[in-house]
């Protein structure tokens, strides 16, 4: 006997078969029994295989139990590497104080942990604060149960910021000074323009129309942001939009220095638009808690430099007319130190372009000139018809526009158009060329060190930078003022986060910059599967060499392979 499988129509039966010869002694088959449908056989099969075997005094073997192939559920992978590091960095510099500050609070919300959110996201995918729901869906972010977050939670977290802002302002101030030379701290001063949006004009409101640092009129509010030498922001303040640079600087070193009084000297270094003999006077007045005076490294702005007409003309004798790469000297000057370096090759520069504008004009005042001449004569030209009233006030915008109104004077006044060239101006304006003026009260630097010091001014330019492009600090959505000001302050705490990474990158020679760096760490993810009705299994991915050095140059543990995360 044998087991066939036949086929009747659409339809396939197994059936028990046997072979016989007939009366003629040929071998023929019939069936014996049919055991039902092949697609309806299931596990009463076993129960006949069984029963024939202890017919046939055999013991029936364990039959294999066919059963449905296993359920697996897998979730979408999420980004863990960068949220990771970046927690652990935020755990280590010590803001997981401010969890105590909000405990105090009215709020049931984890407000540190939102803030924390906020922050995080500023340095991996900047977003408004609806965004920051979308961001969180793709993260594994350690210790924060993301789908409870919800858009007012993260409002209220700002607005508990601000309730809390001197206690907040303490916490960063504390885990701030350990990173600081209390012996000799270099700080840089300056100030940005941030875009905001919005008609409306509430009370107490920081969005001011105001020139922007593109050149154009805006409604933006100005940042001014402190850093030591080794680019750590230490200090932030948010100003009217509309407020003078040079009324920014004395307020915030009063709270500089409220903020770190154990600093033992302090050197202020800042850009040309905050210099002012108000200022000057007023820096000099001011003591550090050890009565020391306050040091300070202040850029001459252009405006200014014919003030000091006289000491550039002895300098200029003596030390740049044959000079063939930069010359740094200094003169006294009201009791402190005018510091002067020239440098040839930017000297040449700026001249030969102040000579092609100048020519490009004169060339234009010719041509106004000639088309004048003509048409009193009674020639005609083509195109609308010129008078001298026109031809001057053209000329004179022209020359505004060139920056060369000192040395190009165009006659007003007068009934025709004409305009005269001040050469004794065209030649103090060449004079000041490839110069930079720093006043300072350092006495123990030498003039090439005053001058290394400031230009180190531009590493706080590249902090703006980080703040306006990589945490995308504008344009500005928010209308409060109190909500723009915490939306300033969490961006402060993503650039301290930026500059420690960046601190330890370059420690460890890696080459990477904190944006990369993060962007190869964002390839660690967590996985969750599920088999079945079991519990879920949560794993990270391989973490790679590369990935690895990151983490040791950061100096933040790995995460572990089985790392369990609030998801839900």
């Amino acid at each position: 006997m044998h087991v066939k499988i036949t086929t009747s129509g659409s339809r396939r039966y197994v059936q028990l078969v046997e072979s016989y010869r007939d009366d003629a002694g040929k071998v023929k088959k019939r069936t014996v029994a049919t055991l039902g449908r092949l697609d309806q056989v299931d596990s009463q099969l076993n129960a006949v295989i069984s029963g024939l075997m202890k017919v046939s005094g055999q013991t029936p073997a364990a039959m294999p139990v066919v059963s449905s192939p296993p359920s697996i559920a897998f979730e979408s992978a999420r980004a863990l590497g960068d949220v990771w590091a970046l927690t652990e960095l935020w755990k280590e510099l010590g803001f997981g104080a401010l969890r105590q500050v909000f405990r105090k609070t009215r709020h049931t919300t984890d407000v540190e942990a939102l803030i924390r959110v906020m922050v995080l996201n500023r340095l991996c995918d900047p977003e408004s604060k609806l965004g920051v729901l979308r961001w969180v869906e793709t993260v594994a972010l350690p210790d924060v149960p993301v789908a409870a977050i919800t858009h007012q939670q993260l409002l209220r977290s700002m607005d508990a910021l601000m309730e809390q802002q001197p206690a907040v302002d303490a916490v960063v101030a504390g885990l701030l000074r350990p990173l600081i030379d209390q012996d000799l701290s270099v700080v840089f001063y300056d100030l940005t323009t941030i875009r905001s949006e919005g008609l409306v004009t509430l009370p107490r409101d920081v969005r001011q129309f105001g020139m922007a640092k593109e050149g154009l009129i805006a409604r933006q509010f100005l940042l001014g942001v402190v850093q030591t030498a080794e680019g750590l922001p230490i200090y932030h303040e948010v100003f009217d939009g509309n407020t003078a640079e040079t009324k920014t600087l004395l307020p915030t070193l009063g709270k500089v220095l409220e903020r770190f009084p154990t600093v033992r000297r302090l050197v202020l270094i800042a850009d040309r638009g905050l210099l002012s003999l108000d200022n000057l006077e007023a820096l000099q007045a001011i003591r550090l808690t050890n009565g020391q005076s306050l040091e300070f490294i202040l850029a001459v702005p252009g405006r200014r430099y014919h003030e000091f007409t006289d000491l550039l003309d002895s300098f200029q004798r003596e030390s740049c007319h044959t000079a063939t790469e930069e010359v740094i000297g200094e003169r006294p000057w009201n009791n402190l130190r005018l510091v002067i370096a020239h440098d040839p090759m930017t000297a040449a520069d700026q001249t030969a372009k102040r000579n092609a504008r100048i020519e490009a004009l004169l060339t234009q005042a010719d041509q106004w000139a000639g088309k004048l001449d003509d048409q009193d004569a009674g020639k005609k030209h083509r195109g609308r018809k010129l008078s001298d009233s026109g031809a001057k006030a053209r000329f004179y915008h022209a020359v505004c526009e060139a920056h060369c109104s000192r040395i190009i004077q165009v006659d007003m006044a007068a009934q025709q158009f004409s305009y005269d060239i001040d050469e004794a101006a065209r030649t103090r304006a060449e004079r000041m060329d490839g110069k930079l003026l720093l006043v300072t009260n350092v006495q123990d630097l030498s003039p090439a060190e005053v001058v290394a010091r400031y230009q180190s001014l531009a590493d706080i330019e590249r902090g703006f930078k980080v703040l306006k492009s990589e945490l995308e600090i504008g344009p500005v959505y928010h209308r409060l003022p109190d909500r723009i000001r915490a939306h300033a302050a969490i961006c402060f705490m993503a650039l301290i986060l930026h500059r420690v990474m960046r601190s330890r990158l370059r420690a460890s020679h890696t080459g990477l910059t904190p944006e990369r760096a993060l962007e190869q760490l964002r390839r660690i993810q967590h996985h969750q599967i599920r088999l079945n009705d079991a519990p879920p299994v949560a794993g990270v991915s391989s973490i790679h060499d590369s990935q690895n050095e990151v983490l040791h140059a950061l100096r933040v543990k790995k995460p572990a392979a089985s790392q369990q995360l609030t998801l839900l």
